[in-house]
């Protein structure tokens, strides 16, 4: 267990996990924290994270940070998946070895698994088959970290665990149209569909005020925001599939999915950080000392399909639901094991229905605040 005076650095605070695991430690006590922005430190330049890690000289390190998106992001930026998120892992963790740093805890992803893994995950199906092609480069990046951790712990001693969250969404979540993750993006899109469909311009005006909409085609980039042309605001959504009739979302809706709670993640992750050690991430006695990852997941799945039809419901749009199967529908199902994580003495509570009613509170509620300001 940290002292509550240890100090604690968060890499990525100001992002989905990052800023609900600052949170959770500020709920348990932990007041000793250090945050940088990326404008503040550029975790891609190893000398300038050299040298806050001589000024700050952390006990622990929670690295959340990384280079991350959705099936279009992965499958256009490859390079810069596996190069940044292989940078920033290379550099926080190799500092905290040189500096001495008690704990730390990495963050990956649950799909470093293969493709065709066996359903549910466990944590040694790791490196048995092929990985999904769309997000190849970004999980390879997030073996490569976890495999330091252990590495380091087998070779030096030190106390780096790895834990890999499910599919996550939650407060401060990135709702960009072509960036975001699966869940706040559909919801984004229903809310702009609604609004469209009810005519209340002024709704949409809130929205893509503060966050623009922009749309490249033949090298030309068209920008939207609050202040644009209706037919302008129209034609660039239109082209994500948001119009007032329907939403069209990628695939065909029948890939499988979990989803955490960002919080319950948070939570996951501190307990772990505070409670678990690489001595329990394994059985004593093995000969051959690998997969000492944790998943961190619910162990429930449902279908992108049912997703969207609960996001409708809550949403209220009375419009279309539709597909387009020509896009691609990522790994068909994703379902993690929790056992390891479950014997670990953590447990999930918030359940599908009451994360999207609670994300979309929150996404209707920092529409209103900034409008006002």
């Amino acid at each position: 267990m940290l002292d509550k005076t240890a100090k604690i650095y968060v890499a990525g605070h100001h992002g989905l996990v990052g800023s609900a695991i600052w949170d959770n430690l500020v709920r348990r006590g932990y007041t000793n924290l250090v945050g940088r922005s990326h404008k503040e430190l550029d975790l891609l330049d190893g000398a300038a994270v050299k040298a806050f890690f001589d000024a700050e000289r952390p006990d622990a390190v929670v690295l959340a940070a990384a280079h991350v998106g959705g099936i279009m992001a992965n499958l256009q930026y490859r390079a810069d998946f596996i190069y940044q998120n292989l940078q920033i892992q290379q550099n926080v963790i190799g500092e905290s070895f040189r500096h001495g740093v008690k704990k730390l805890l990495f963050l990956g992803s649950t799909c470093i698994y293969p493709r065709e893994a066996p359903q549910p995950m466990t944590e040694d199906v790791l490196l048995t088959s092929p990985l999904e092609y769309t997000n190849e480069p970004y999980a390879i990046a997030k073996i490569a970290g976890l495999k330091m951790c252990e590495s380091f712990n087998l070779q030096y001693g030190t106390n780096y665990i790895a834990v890999m969250p499910t599919n996550l969404y939650g407060p401060n979540d990135n709702f960009h149209l072509e960036n975001s993750h699966v869940l706040p993006a559909m919801i984004r899109k229903i809310h702009l569909a609604k609004c469209l469909n009810e005519g209340d311009w002024e709704a949409v005006r809130k929205d893509i005020g503060l966050r623009p909409v922009s749309l490249s085609e033949e090298g030309v980039k068209t920008v939207v925001d609050a202040s644009s042309a209706e037919a302008d605001i129209l034609k660039v959504l239109a082209h994500y599939g948001i119009t007032p009739e329907a939403v069209t979302l990628w695939g065909t809706g029948r890939p499988m999915r979990e989803f955490l709670w960002s919080e319950e993640m948070a939570d996951a992750s501190v307990h772990v950080l505070l409670n678990v050690d690489f001595k329990d991430t394994y059985a004593a006695g093995e000969k051959e000392i690998r997969n000492c990852h944790i998943n961190v997941g619910t162990g429930k799945e449902l279908s992108i399909r049912e997703v969207a039809e609960k996001i409708m419901k809550e949403i209220g749009f009375k419009g279309e639901l539709r597909w387009d199967a020509s896009k691609p529908d990522g790994t068909m199902r994703k379902l993690t094991d929790v056992t390891k994580l479950h014997r670990l003495g953590w447990h999930h509570r918030v359940e599908i229905d009451e994360g999207i009613h609670r994300l979309y509170e929150w996404y209707l509620k920092g529409i209103c605040i900034n409008h006002l300001q």
